[in-house]
């Protein structure tokens, strides 16, 4: 179970495991993690949901490994539960296909395996059920993906896996710093942090969290402040912050204030580069200026809470869109795990902070975008265009 000190589920390694019914993949995640994490049956389509299981594991470090649904499931039912493996994959930093060498056939396995091709997804090819047939099947042969062959049920060869997984990993791949790019060490950085009916009693909301923790890791001097005290912080330095962090909600009330020698941006944008793609957001956040009254907005947001009286992607963003654009702009908002397909009928998509999803998951959502020739943006980069201060502010 996760606690206040373990790694955030965003900022692991993902690593979903794929492949037919009862090929052995619940069976293969008890056997890695060495207890009993998916429940096992000779029944077919005992997995319906997927089952994360965060775990250390060596090299790699803090890992969120995924069991899913079996991939031949085609009844009524089983399309349901396979648009969640789907979903599973556009969060999977690196895949385990796995084969059951007893298959009538491997027609689904080379779909899957275009499917990882076509979503740069480095995947791991596994022939399970050794203790019972150690050959390699000449049509998985014939697949050109050099199967390791493992025994799930006697845990053989998972050191084997491991080893694959890390030399097929991308070199460059680990989980970046949010503020590197703006700030150098023994940097004065202030965040000013509204609590009000918004924020979670008694604690800080997770991007806040995360960005005090990065300035800390990064050297710097991390000064923390509500907006009415932020005049008095400014005025007890000797010199103005390098940088000023804020809640997207305050960005135009610190800028007319802040020192014209500090940088200011805000959480959410921090986030924008830090989980996604800052160039798309920035000519996203562009678009607005295009909006017509008769438009459709989707609002996405990560995570799902019941919404505030001032919540930003529920009533305050909605607000301002309408006070530019005209009141009868159309705006849907979605949370969670849900994000339409069909995104064409959207002139524009704002995208909250994604401190919920890894970057992988945000990057599939804007490559979705993309792909439908629908703008995309985030919270903060929409929030800075609809203040006018878009292009006075740090990237």
């Amino acid at each position: 179970m996760n606690n206040m000190n373990s790694t955030p589920s965003a900022n692991r390694l993902h690593i979903g495991i794929f492949g037919r019914r009862n090929s052995g993949k619940s069976t293969l995640l008890n056997a890695i993690t060495n207890q009993d994490v998916s429940i096992v049956s000779d029944l077919l389509g005992t997995t319906t949901d997927p089952v994360y299981k965060p775990m250390e594991i060596k090299p790699f470090g803090a890992c969120m490994l995924i069991d899913t649904a079996g991939f031949d499931d085609v009844n009524d039912i089983g399309d349901l539960r396979m648009s969640k493996t789907e979903d599973v994959l556009s969060k999977t930093d690196v895949a385990i296909l796995l084969f059951s060498p007893d298959s009538d056939s491997f027609d689904y396995e080379k779909k899957w395996i275009e499917s990882f091709k076509e979503n740069k997804i480095p995947f791991a090819s596994v022939i399970n059920k050794a203790d019972i047939n150690a050959s390699i099947p000449r049509e998985i042969a014939e697949l050109s993906v050099n199967p390791i062959m493992v025994s799930a049920k006697d845990k053989t060869g998972i050191k084997e896996i491991f080893d694959e997984l890390l030399r097929i990993l991308p070199p460059d791949f680990e989980v970046p710093s949010i503020t590197a790019h703006m700030i150098e060490k023994d940097d004065i950085v202030v965040l000013v942090m509204p609590q009000d009916k918004s924020a979670p009693k008694g604690r800080l909301i997770l991007p806040q969290a995360q960005t005090i923790r990065d300035l800390l890791d990064n050297k710097c001097v991390a000064i923390s402040c509500i907006p009415e005290n932020f005049t008095r912080v400014i005025d007890s330095l000797k010199k103005p912050p390098k940088l000023i962090i804020v809640d997207s909600q305050v960005f135009k009330d610190i800028y007319e204030i802040k020192p014209k020698e500090s940088l200011i941006t805000s959480f959410s944008i921090l986030f924008a580069h830090y989980k996604g793609d800052i160039g798309e957001f920035y000519e996203g956040a562009k678009k607005i200026d295009d909006l017509k009254e008769e438009d459709s907005v989707l609002i996405a947001e990560a995570c799902t809470h019941a919404p505030e009286a001032e919540d930003i992607g529920r009533v305050k963003l909605p607000a301002l869109l309408r006070k530019k654009v005209g009141e009868g702009l159309k705006v849907t908002v979605v949370s969670g795990p849900v994000f339409p397909k069909d995104l064409k009928k959207y002139t524009l998509i704002i995208h909250c902070g994604g401190c919920m999803f890894n970057r992988k998951y945000v990057l599939s959502r804007i490559n979705s975008a993309k792909a439908q020739n629908v703008p995309i943006t985030n919270y903060g980069l929409a929030i800075a265009k609809l203040n006018g201060i878009l292009d006075f502010i740090s990237l």
